[in-house]
């Protein structure tokens, strides 16, 4: 695949049903329990605190499932690893929306997360350099994350509309048979064990899998690197993501501009990703990532030094969407590019799996930095410090890594 507007190794309808059950998995596993969390809070009365703790414990149990479930994957067992993944998440949407009991809520809320492992970006990109091969994943990686960018878009307005007519938990429901036909239905007539395993290298040889190449990966300072950029960029964004509402208000704006702001981040992601499939579809991800990862800090830097003028701050979220929309598909790439093209899976869900255990502590580091900075200042200089992180580590690791564009 050399254009994602080719039908190319993957094959396009391939490509297009992994994308639309990604906006789906998105849409019913993740950015739905924000507002479906607010709903129970006024429902039965349960603290901020107690429900997003929830989430925590889940993301964290996600994090340490990436490893094995990349390994699967690449055995070639990705259509049970992401199908029946799917139907575990819905049955466990279904035990959520039964209960009013918190420790029910934690044991399902904790499976669905440690499930979002089997079913997100990591285990579909997977699938896609499994049947594509490393070498020609790019563009049907870049495509899934053009599908993928309209989860919220899609599903935040049908979440509340459900919410405002039938009330949470038979939103909780609905969300449950999504994930049990769409979801699973897509992923188990999709991928095929006979097409999706990791192709010989360039030598004829099998391609490593396994404890084999994830030895010889974490002796490369390059991993290290990359591990370190990707985490802080996770933590970074995450932290950033859950407190921007508040942090916009804190920096003068009213309400109505605070919403206006965040609506110009997800039309800019996806904005970010269609530039780089039409337009540096063949420029190196090292290259790619080593510029837009600088796009990143001054883009929050702008934010903090350009309130409260509307337009400007508007402009720096425009920057920072399509940064981040950019920075998945270099997320995707960048094990196939800077590290290695075998055992794709298991390396990337080593190399993820901090990341994602960032993502469930980020924002309750930043509530700390909030009460001992006594701001949001405090929290943005510290978003900051962490961006800034992340684009000297991957400054690194392409550097490390740059023979490998004469390979």
């Amino acid at each position: 695949m050399t254009d994602g507007r080719e039908e190319g190794p993957a094959g396009r309808g391939f490509i297009t049903g992994l994308g639309i059950g990604q906006i789906c998995s998105w849409g019913s596993l993740y950015y739905s329990f924000p507002l479906i969390a607010e709903a129970m809070r006024g429902d039965l009365g349960w603290s901020k605190v107690e429900l997003y703790g929830a989430a925590t414990v889940g993301l964290a149990l996600g994090g340490l499932a990436t490893y094995p479930v990349g390994a699967a994957i690449d055995r070639g067992h990705g259509r049970l690893v992401m199908a029946l993944g799917s139907v575990l998440a819905g049955l466990l949407l279904i035990v959520w929306a039964r209960t009013s009991d918190i420790l029910v809520f934690y044991g399902a809320t904790a499976g669905i997360g440690l499930l979002q492992a089997a079913t997100l970006y990591e285990p579909a990109f997977a699938v896609v350099v499994g049947r594509a091969g490393a070498a020609e994943a790019r563009a049907g990686i870049t495509v899934v994350t053009l599908w993928g960018g309209f989860a919220s878009t899609v599903f935040i307005p049908l979440i509340q509309f459900l919410l405002d007519r039938i009330g949470w938990r038979d939103t909780l429901v609905v969300l449950a048979g999504i994930n049990l036909i769409v979801c699973a239905g897509l992923y188990g007539f999709l991928i095929d064990r006979r097409k999706d395993v990791q192709p010989a290298t360039a030598h004829g040889e099998p391609s490593r899998i396994g404890r084999s190449i994830v030895a010889e990966m974490i002796r490369q300072p390059v991993f290290w690197a990359l591990a370190t950029a990707f985490t802080a960029y996770t933590i970074s964004f995450s932290a950033f993501t859950f407190h921007l509402y508040p942090l916009l208000l804190d920096g003068g704006f009213d309400s109505a501009s605070v919403v206006a702001v965040i609506a110009v981040i997800g039309p800019a992601q996806v904005a970010g990703r269609v530039a780089i499939w039409l337009f540096a579809p063949r420029l190196s991800v090292r290259r790619i990532g080593s510029i837009v990862m600088l796009v990143f800090p001054i883009s929050l830097l702008g934010i903090e030094v350009l309130s409260p003028d509307f337009l400007l701050v508007a402009a720096s979220a425009a920057f920072y969407g399509a940064a981040n929309g950019i920075i998945t598909i270099v997320r995707g790439m960048a094990v196939p590019e800077m590290l290695t093209r075998e055992g794709y899976g298991a390396v990337n869900g080593l190399l993820s799996a901090p990341a994602t255990i960032a993502r469930a502590l980020g924002p309750v580091g930043a509530a700390v930095v909030l009460d001992a900075g006594g701001g949001y200042d405090a929290v943005l200089v510290a978003v900051i410090a962490g961006a800034t992180v992340m684009t000297l580590s991957f400054w690194l690791a392409a550097w490390l890594s740059r023979d490998r564009d004469r390979r």
